[in-house]
């Protein structure tokens, strides 16, 4: 399970940017609706039971402005609406207000740096020379070597000499690029099964692939059930001295068929908002370093619970499958080709390869390394430039040919394809008898 932070503001929009673009960290498309229309997908639906406090129901449609209110302003997801009824009824000023908080609003800070409103001015510069919009795209190489030579002079002017080397003058343009910090708003959670159940899903029968969903869907469920029970606190009292429960979470869920590179790839993202709600009722933030110590152990539940699912909905049997040497074995699907799903992991390595190699170039070119925003141009390219050239699939029947097409490849054939779904589900037995010795046996081995 990944887990990474969520600021108040814009920042948010790093995760429905990756909805919106397939899970590339690029702009993409212009909202959640176009991608959804795009992709065929569903949209996200909200979790968790703290929205019971906000008088939601899981499993409602999440929309843009949703996220907007709740992950970029701390209020909540339906304000708008809210504050038009209290408004309407004749609410005082206060009311309308209050009537869409939930406590603090997070404090978010626009003003751009001195750094970055150079870079803007240089841009708009640059396409007026040539005749072009004001602010139409430039290339990557321009961008770069705007940025380069605008951070050379900022440092040569605040320390009085040049950098000393290409790492000296990366980090000076890294840190002055950089916003004033808002609040934490939430935490984006990862959840990713092996690869091996992302290949049986896009092989699979519907009925087969609708349970490896379930499954997923199931363990997500029952790891933020986990996280709400054992790991959700609040803080409370002088400098936050005492910790306290919390009556529960609330959550975003998107779910992702393919990876950036094309290949199956089922995930979901979890999006936790930072604000909960004591079991006083007041509206506090979530106290996120019990979730960065509990990191590890949600995700091996995860892990557990959907090998679980799908052992008691498929029959499927896992087995230790080998890993990289510093690290413990990885359990995969008995009966899945192995081969299969390392030529679906090989393309996402050759996204990162190639990425890797125009890294290179960038800092021969420039004399520096790409800072966080020309390394996710950069990224960019890179999956432009390994994808095929045909155009990518778009809908899941689309998707589910074209891995079909890919496997028959990679196996031999429809017949090796048609033997490994054969093979796979119903390996384990169901319906063992649990008997006292069966029991005791099994749990002096695992202690």
């Amino acid at each position: 399970m990944g887990l990474k932070k969520l600021t108040a503001g814009d920042g948010y929009t790093y995760l429905t940017r990756q909805v919106a673009a397939h899970d590339a960290t690029e702009k993409g498309h212009g909202s959640l609706g176009e991608y959804y229309d795009d992709k065929g997908e569903s949209p996200g639906q909200w979790l968790g039971s703290g929205l019971t406090g906000l008088g939601m129901e899981p499993g409602a449609a999440v929309t843009a402005e949703q996220m907007k209110e709740l992950f970029g302003l701390g209020r909540h997801p339906d304000a708008g609406s809210l504050q038009a009824a209290v408004a309407a009824r004749g609410g005082s000023k206060s009311e309308v207000e209050a009537a869409a908080t939930l406590g603090r609003r997070f404090p978010v800070f626009m003003a751009a740096s001195s750094f970055n409103v150079q870079v803007a001015r240089a841009f708009t510069a640059f396409n007026i020379d040539r005749g072009a919009k004001w602010n139409a795209v430039i290339p990557l190489a321009e961008r770069a070597r705007i940025r380069t030579d605008i951070g050379t002079a900022m440092f040569t002017e605040r320390h009085g000499r040049t950098p000393t080397d290409s790492r000296e003058l990366a980090g000076s343009i890294s840190r002055a690029s950089r916003q004033a910090t808002s609040a934490v708003a939430g935490y984006d959670l990862t959840f990713s099964p092996v690869k091996s159940i992302s290949t049986l899903w896009a092989l699979a029968p519907v009925e087969v692939a609708e349970q490896i969903r379930a499954a997923h869907d199931a363990a997500v469920a029952d790891t933020i059930g986990w996280i709400e029970r054992e790991v959700a606190f609040t803080r409370v009292g002088r400098a936050g001295a005492r910790q306290v429960r919390v009556r529960g979470l609330i959550g975003a869920a998107f779910t992702h068929r393919d990876s950036r590179a094309g290949d199956p790839d089922l995930h979901t993202h979890v999006a936790l908002s930072n604000k909960v709600q004591a079991e006083d009722g007041r509206w506090l933030a979530l106290d996120g370093r019990l979730l960065y110590k509990a990191n590890v152990a949600a995700s091996e539940r995860y892990n557990t619970r959907i090998e679980a699912e799908l052992t008691a909905r498929l029959g499927l049997e896992f087995v230790e499958a080998s890993g990289p040497v510093d690290k413990r074995p990885i359990r995969e699907i008995a009966g899945v080709s192995l081969a299969l799903a390392a030529w679906w992991s090989r393309r996402r390595r050759d996204v990162e390869i190639r990425r890797s190699t125009l890294a290179a170039e960038f800092q021969d070119r420039h004399g520096r390394p790409p800072t966080a925003v020309e390394a996710i141009s950069l990224a960019d390219q890179a999956a432009l430039e390994t994808r095929d050239a045909k155009h990518a699939p778009r809908s899941e029947a689309e998707q589910r040919a074209n891995w079909r097409h890919e496997a028959e490849a990679v196996l031999g054939g429809p017949a090796e394809v048609d033997e490994m779904l054969k093979r796979a589900p119903g390996r384990r037995s169901r319906g063992e008898r649990l008997t006292k010795t069966w029991i005791e046996e099994a749990a002096a081995a695992t202690i």
